[in-house]
């Protein structure tokens, strides 16, 4: 019998309820996959299924991460005016919960905790770090995954999520604690009595709004385009509705079946905008109002999907798809204005599409390219900044993650809600529909078409599973993909154009297409991320069908 199950169930300090359910297990390998590991940091920080175990979120190990989390922020508390630690939540099942564990483990340490009374996005709460100069930050979400998910995202002072040798110095401090079960916390009482909790409010929201209404937006008063709106049960109705409504837009359709929180996402599968299946009801909304532009947010707030009005239809865009119209948009407009800088940067990832590169070349942008994670965007951002590199203008992801304006440092769908809005209000003025301005890019920069292609891996088999074919494909790397010739493939392992290591794979083929592969640092998922251009739409899809094919012949071979 698995040890560290028996230590559970026999511990005098566990609850009741947790016993309870630890004795209802009857399924030895459901014991081994709760208990074969401890959680791990990924890309988006610790996110798991919520369930009593080692290798699920509970009040246990909650209690453990912030255990290391708070004693690496004692390290860090000489350096920062404020020795205090934000924290957010967002809807889900034990959010709240899991944030009030998480203050009463930092007031046992003497960290003041200033804490949301309500849920609130997670680019919030980047802003509220920097905003209030604390020494970091926590936010309680597991982000656009489904229900039974909940995690933990640990941001620096300067309002980014950690960078990997940082997790690792919190990992090895989690790593330190003997008994999860027997660590002190301080009753929430005390805590109150003591005056280490502090409630943050609508002031903190003010002061956002504030950011975002200085944003160098081509306003148009009282535009009369229609948009429709879903949180999709999130933390994305606490500021988006009011933002746009501030804004000037004034025809804002809310989805009343999903505007307000709901930990189980009731009327969706899975909370995430980057499906299109998602955004559904909103659709259906759209039609029924007229509207021009749909949009979504997930639970935290961080993403946002679009749909757009052609005719009377009403077409889904793809994350790269809202990401070049974005930086088209924040260059075009900063041309027209006479504000586009000569030392202009632009950001993505390097599983994001190449178009973005031709877009920003012809406004006399620089591209740079960072890893996977808006925490290699902000961690550049930063660089650039302290090194007087030049100015940023905008960061983006393929995974619906947009940046427009510095004072946050992670993605934010209320900055991407604004400007999409503007962005459609503007060409609406000028007679054309963002469906057509699309079009209008893909004749002058080339017809690009990107995709994903997902592998599922669940527990302790699938992580080895995942590892055997990246070091497969790594000893034996294909000469062909499709019809197409490979002409090379770039290992991100030992680092790779001087960023840093990453268990990543790019093949790149004769004809411009490329796939990167990667295990996803939060899902057991192996990622295969697929993009294509030529000279037409039809050109492409041909191109997409082949590559797709030559995929699957080498997941046949590993198999």
């Amino acid at each position: 019998m698995n040890q560290a199950y028996l230590h559970w169930l026999n511990h005098p300090k566990i609850d009741q309820k947790t016993r309870q359910e630890l004795n209802e297990i009857t399924d030895i390998n459901e014991i081994e996959d709760r208990f074969y590991q401890y959680l791990p940091f990924g890309t988006g920080g610790i996110r798991g299924l919520l369930g009593a175990g080692t290798n699920r979120l509970n009040q246990y190990t909650i209690r453990r991460i912030s255990d290391g989390v708070a004693r690496y922020f004692l390290d860090k508390k000489k350096d920062h005016h404020k020795d205090a630690i934000v924290i957010a939540y967002d809807c889900r099942h034990h959010s709240r919960d899991f944030a009030l564990e998480s203050a009463m483990v930092f007031a046992h340490y003497g960290i003041p905790v200033y804490l949301f009374a309500e849920l609130r996005p997670t680019p919030l709460l980047s802003f509220t770090v920097r905003y209030l100069r604390a020494l970091g930050g926590i936010v309680i979400t597991a982000s656009h995954n489904a229900a039974p998910y909940n995690g933990y995202k640990v941001y620096g002072a300067d309002g980014a999520q950690l960078l990997p040798e940082e997790t690792q110095q919190i990992s090895r401090k989690i790593d330190e604690v003997k008994d999860e079960i027997d660590l002190s916390v301080y009753p929430l009482q005390e805590v109150h009595a003591q005056g280490q909790l502090h409630w943050l409010g609508k002031e903190i929201d003010e002061q956002y709004l504030s950011y975002l209404c200085r944003e160098n937006f081509d306003l148009q008063k009282n535009s009369p385009i229609r948009v429709v709106f879903t949180p999709l049960h999130g933390t994305g109705t606490t500021l988006i509705p009011s933002s746009l409504k501030r804004l000037g837009f004034h025809n804002l359709y809310l989805v009343p079946e999903q505007s307000f929180p709901d930990p189980n996402f009731s009327t969706v599968g899975t909370p995430n905008p980057e499906k299109v299946e998602s955004l559904n009801m909103a659709k259906k909304l759209a039609q029924e109002v007229g509207a021009d532009v749909v949009i979504g947010s997930d639970p935290d707030a961080d993403r946002v999907g679009v749909m757009i009005r052609c005719n009377q239809e009403i077409h889904s865009l793809t994350g790269n798809q809202i990401g070049v119209l974005l930086l088209y948009y924040r260059l075009y407009l900063a041309k027209i204005q006479g504000t586009l800088p000569d030392d202009g940067i632009a950001l993505k990832t390097i599983v994001t599409s190449d178009m973005g590169e031709k877009i920003a070349s012809h406004y006399g942008v620089k591209m740079m390219n960072v890893l996977t994670g808006f925490k290699y965007i902000a961690a550049k951002i930063e660089e650039i900044e302290q090194d007087n590199m030049g100015t940023f203008m905008m960061a983006y992801e393929e995974s619906c993650g947009y940046l427009m304006g510095n004072w946050v440092r992670d993605k934010d769908a209320i900055q991407a809600s604004a400007w999409i809005c503007n962005m459609a209000a503007h060409f609406h003025s000028i007679g054309l529909t963002l469906k057509q301005v699309l079009h209008q890019l893909f004749e002058r920069f080339g017809f690009y078409h990107e995709t994903q292609y997902l592998l599922h891996y669940p527990g302790k088999e699938g992580k080895r599973q995942m590892m055997q074919f990246m070091a497969y494909l790594r000893n034996h790397p294909p000469i062909n993909l499709g019809d197409k010739k490979v002409i090379r493939m770039e290992d991100y392992q030992s680092g790779f154009n001087s960023l840093p290591p990453s268990n990543v794979l790019k093949i790149h083929l004769e004809d411009q297409s490329w796939v990167a592969i990667r295990p996803s640092g939060t899902e057991p998922k192996l990622k295969f991320y697929l993009s294509v251009v030529d000279d037409s739409h039809e050109l492409v899809e041909k191109k997409m069908i082949e590559i797709k094919k030559g995929i699957k012949d080498i997941v046949c071979i590993t198999n």
